[in-house]
């Protein structure tokens, strides 16, 4: 038989022993690697799939006790698209936000869905995965750019890593499988679609620039308008024009040329934007008075408290386990505590190692300036709210450490194709590469049902963080809000309850809870203490108001009940509860008329609820109205057969 031969242009047939036929081999792999080109859709179609793969089993999941109760269940305003809920979503500061975008998204949803969780949790998908496929093209444009003479093949498969490495890391979960959270992954939407038509912008003709400006400065407004954290964009910009644009000098005392100051002028409406944002945002907080007192967290604290953030979402990045919704705020921060010393040295030595390794490795330095960038309004030096960390603080500072992963494999497979990296080596990188994406996706999956609900929500966090006070009340909360009471739920309530004051005496959220539980085991007297504590100190929300209403009414105080229930209905006038429970104390004083006005209504809002046709019984039977009495008996007992044999028993009806 005879040796198989190979022809080039320069030699005559040659034989190919075993050894040069596996080379040549080797070199024809690498050359189809160079040259692949897949489908221009095949890859974000394959990323979306992933993160529909991931994040769909949170289609399951309930609204949450954790600002859920009060965005969406509780809250009548959003409902719809007509002028009187437009003209609430551009006014409204609830919760210390200016969010008119995510509300409008919001009452979308409400007209497709209702108050069905799981279109909630949809949309947060959709957009997700939309931003994913963003995150995809964003990579591929810096990676272009960074190394311009990086293969097709080695961008895609670098931009698609950085995407997936970003979509699927367990950090996402929070701001996906929560509903609240939609002021994240929204925000990040319009976020992602300035800084990519920036890009474009940048490498334009000057017909063209200002056009695309122009857009990528609006889409910065509405991302502004979804959500407040991402006002840093135009030093962010900035960065980017540095590396890898190279459109600035690193040295700021060079930027003197026409081209550097043409740069810098087109920050600045981005910079307008970016300063009327910043002030309604602090403005919305402020009018709530949700910022943390400079007498309580003075400005070492603060510091101790942004250097410990720094650290927090890099441990994160690269460890994501024991992952919580709230890492509570400590009652004193300590910047001489252990934690605090270490997260300012690492700090410090990472700063300074990425800088000396700048003029090498400016990739690593732009990485780390975005994330410290983005990461200021929120890091601790300006801070609002109870917390030391929010996973969902992760979701845009965090993205410049998924495009340096994306730039690594897109080396790798730039390095396989020129033969600068063995095949075996090129095949345990991939392996590896898959271990940890695959890792990464089950971690995730398995944070996302986290989200369930709020019991296993609030049953996680106490398990990872078991001295946090606001995890203790917010379970406490979940137990006596459960539809299938237990006669133990309102003990094991109470216990967290006081757990939650031991940890924090100072909070007086938990009052609320214990008043009802004390309520649920029908000590009306003993409930009423803590219930006013909550209503004095929480005015505007109706769960203390309704509750303190039901401790008043069930000692038949009626006159001092009917107040605070008109206040909790006045705040929510689709609260079915507490406008039953006002017929109860209006029927109490014998204004029947008035009470089943209030329970009609009541009924009207929510035909399938028990308790207005609960009230309409009973005050039918007082007012001698045996017909309308029987016939709101048969649609209770249509409804809800025990507590038509209920009412039936203890009323002798």
């Amino acid at each position: 038989m005879s040796t198989p031969t190979v022809f080039d242009e320069t030699t005559s047939a040659t034989p190919l022993t075993g050894g040069t036929r596996r080379a040549a081999f080797a070199l024809a792999l690498r050359a189809r690697l160079t040259t692949l080109a897949l489908p221009e859709r095949i890859l974000p179609l394959a990323i979306v799939l992933a993160v529909v793969a991931v994040f769909a089993v949170g289609l399951r999941n309930e609204f949450v006790q954790w600002d859920d109760q009060v965005n969406l269940v509780e809250n009548p305003h959003f409902r719809g698209l007509a002028p009187r809920h437009l003209a609430w979503m551009l006014t409204t500061t609830l919760m210390g936000h200016y969010i008119p975008v995510t509300w409008l998204s919001f009452g979308l949803d409400y007209v497709l869905w209702g108050m069905q969780p799981a279109g909630y949790h949809f949309t947060n998908l959709v957009l997700h995965a939309a931003n994913a496929v963003l995150v995809y093209w964003l990579a591929r444009r810096l990676l272009a750019a960074a190394r311009p003479d990086t293969s097709e093949m080695a961008l895609r498969a670098g931009a698609a890593v950085a995407a997936l490495f970003f979509a699927i890391h367990p950090l996402r979960a929070e701001s996906v499988a929560w509903a609240t959270e939609r002021r994240d992954v929204l925000s990040a939407l319009l976020f992602l679609t300035c800084v990519l038509t920036y890009l474009r912008a940048a490498s334009a003709e000057s017909a063209g620039r200002w056009r695309l400006l122009t857009v990528s400065i609006v889409a910065f407004a509405l991302s502004m308008l979804a959500k407040s954290i991402v006002m840093t964009l135009p030093l962010l910009l900035i960065v980017l024009d540095w590396y890898p644009l190279r459109r600035l000098s690193p040295v700021p005392s060079t930027w003197r040329g026409p081209e550097t100051r043409r740069a810098l002028l087109e920050k600045l409406p981005f910079v307008a934007v970016a300063v009327a944002g910043a002030a309604v945002s602090y403005w919305a907080v402020a009018h709530h008075d949700y910022f943390t007192p400079g007498t309580k967290y003075p400005l070492p604290s603060r510091i101790a408290m942004a250097f410990y953030s720094m650290v927090f979402y890099v441990s994160k990045t690269v460890l994501p386990t024991d992952l919580s919704p709230l890492y509570e705020l400590p009652v004193r921060v300590d910047p001489s505590a252990p934690e605090f010393v270490l997260s300012a040295v690492a700090t410090m030595l990472l700063s300074v190692t990425l800088v000396a390794l700048a003029a090498r490795w400016p990739a690593g330095l732009a990485a780390y300036a975005w994330y410290a960038i983005m990461l200021a309004p929120v890091g601790g030096l300006v801070h609002a709210g109870f917390q030391l960390a929010h996973d969902r603080y992760s979701y845009l500072s965090c993205l410049g450490f998924a495009v340096l992963v994306g730039g690594g494999v897109a080396w790798l497979v730039g390095a396989h194709a020129s033969g600068r990296l063995r095949p075996p080596h090129f095949r345990a990188s991939c392996a590896a590469l898959g271990v940890l994406l695959t890792t990464l996706a089950a971690l995730t999956w398995l944070q996302v049902q986290v989200w369930r609900d709020s019991e296993s929500l609030w049953t996680h966090a106490m398990l990872v963080t078991p001295e946090c006070s606001i995890c203790h009340d917010n379970y406490g909360a979940a137990i006596v809000n459960r539809e299938r009471k237990d006669p133990s739920d309102a003990l094991i309530a109470i216990g967290h309850f006081l757990r939650a004051l031991a940890l924090k005496p100072d909070r007086e959220k938990p009052y609320g809870g214990l008043g009802l539980a004390l309520l649920q085991l029908n000590r009306p007297l003993d409930a009423e203490a803590p219930l006013r504590r909550a209503v004095a100190k929480f005015p505007t929300e109706t769960g203390p108001l309704n509750n303190l209403g039901m401790a008043l009414t069930q000692q038949g105080r009626f006159d001092e009940a009917a107040p605070f229930l008109r206040r909790a209905v006045a705040l929510n006038e689709r609260n079915v509860v507490a406008r039953a429970n006002l017929g109860g104390a209006l029927a109490g004083l014998g204004r029947y008329d008035e009470a089943i006005t209030e329970f009609r209504r009541a009924a009207e809002e929510q035909p399938f609820a028990p308790e207005p046709r609960i009230g309409l019984v009973l005050a039918y039977r007082d007012t001698g109205d045996v017909v309308e009495m029987r016939k709101h008996l048969t649609i209770l007992r249509q409804l809800h057969p025990a507590a038509e044999r209920d009412i039936v028993a203890r009323h002798h009806l």
